[in-house]
């Protein structure tokens, strides 16, 4: 019986790692070009600031709301599949925007980020009871490379169709890209409601506790929101990156033709795509190491990847660019996986999705803070804006170590009752 329950597990957890494929190729692929679409409306490099940090505020501190709405109602399917549904369709509508309606295209990106916070608590509380079976860091490690073969994918067909579609204007092409993404879109929500016959109760993955276990705030997890707010409000969004690579890079005047022939607007979705690629693996490399070294494997990546901002930013140079995209892969990729598995295992079962939402949204309004004060500083000076995002992911560490000093000494009081 032990065995068809852990057959089981990770059936579920690989049918939803396909769901999040499909539904990643939709919105990432839109991630490749939105900057350079937004930049193409008419969108100031502060305006695309804040409105990707305001997404993200909405997309992350929603989740608590929902998160304990999710808790209190046991609704796991419908809050998912409602998210969904406005996650996937409010991309191929950015088809329908007018050329010169960023602000529509800002609506409708509020919109998609809305339904991330509908479906994100109960997505993720439905998948941390398939991997308690199978393990927090490999589970998520599992979905988020799934995750990311998907974000790698989008941006590839985009680049593809940019390839063939050589009639029009520039923005008759995004547009056409937009409507493309409108098909994985589709067949997302079609897989989801696959899983959803096949797995009716993913709730009887995890064995509910003998004994009701409150919600509290332990110390672990309140210096571990903290150490990742930080390392939220100074990782730079691809919006801005994708903004002065376009500007900087794809339209360099004739002194620079060798490397303006090597990243052009034709060319930006590849640099997503590859950015995404290196995501996963790192997300399968650093959610492994989790479940052997806990949030202390934070440390390590952010040590990694902090620098990203310097060789993106401060260099005119293609190899320091792509370098610097590699480390932002990295950073993302990491944080990903480990978030998730670590919030499964520092919340009860019970309030699990409570959990996410709080996480989730002070998460959300760090990176809101970042993408704006890094937004209105790329504007003022570009070195201060890089300086600024290094040091605050850096100042995250000391509380990433907290949080795990603070695991480890809660594990030895358990042991020590026993």
């Amino acid at each position: 019986m032990k065995k068809k329950n852990f057959s089981n597990a990770m059936l579920f957890i690989l049918l939803f790692g396909i769901v999040s494929l499909f539904s990643d190729m939709t919105h990432e692929g839109a991630s490749s070009i939105r900057g350079a679409y937004m930049t193409l409306l008419g969108a100031s490099a502060a305006a695309i600031g804040f409105v990707s940090g305001l997404g993200e505020l909405v997309g992350y501190s929603m989740r608590y709301i929902f998160g304990k709405l999710t808790d209190k109602t046991r609704q796991y399917w419908p809050m998912t599949i409602l998210g969904y549904i406005l996650d996937v369709l409010a991309v191929p509508a950015l088809a329908l925007v007018g050329e010169h309606g960023w602000i529509g295209a800002c609506a409708l990106l509020i919109i998609q980020r809305m339904g991330k916070a509908i479906k994100k608590p109960a997505k993720d509380t439905i998948m941390s009871f398939a991997a308690s079976q199978e393990g927090a860091g490999k589970s998520f490690a599992i979905q988020e490379v799934l995750d990311q073969i998907g974000a790698f994918l989008g941006p590839v067909l985009l680049y593809l169709v940019m390839l063939c579609k050589t009639d029009g204007s520039a923005f008759q092409t995004y547009s056409f890209c937009f409507a493309v993404l409108a098909i994985p879109g589709v067949i997302t929500l079609i897989l989801l409601l696959v899983t959803k016959h096949k797995f009716p109760n993913p709730e009887q993955f995890e064995p509910s506790p003998k004994q009701y276990i409150p919600f509290r705030m332990k110390k672990e997890f309140l210096f571990y929101i903290a150490g990742i707010s930080l390392f939220a409000f100074g990782f730079v969004d691809y919006s801005i990156i994708l903004m002065h690579v376009s500007r900087n890079f794809a339209g360099l005047a004739a002194g620079l033709q060798e490397t303006s022939a090597i990243i052009n607007s034709g060319t930006l979705p590849l640099l997503y795509a590859g950015a995404m690629l290196v995501d996963a693996v790192a997300a399968l490399v650093f959610g492994l190491l989790y479940d052997k070294k806990g949030v202390k494997v934070l440390v390590w990546s952010t040590l990694l990847s902090a620098p990203f901002a310097v060789f993106i930013f401060a260099f005119d140079s293609v190899p320091a660019l792509l370098f610097g995209i590699i480390l932002w892969g990295i950073g993302m990729g990491a944080q990903e996986s480990i978030l998730k598995a670590a919030v499964t295992n520092m919340v009860p079962k019970s309030s699990r999705a409570t959990g996410y939402g709080i996480f989730e949204c002070s998460f959300g309004v760090f990176w809101f803070l970042g993408s704006w004060a890094l937004g209105a500083l790329y504007d003022v000076s570009i070195p201060a804006m890089a300086a600024v995002s290094v040091i605050t992911q850096l100042a995250a560490i000391p509380l990433y170590l907290m949080s795990q000093h603070f695991a480890d000494r809660e594990r030895e009081n358990s042991v020590n009752q026993v």
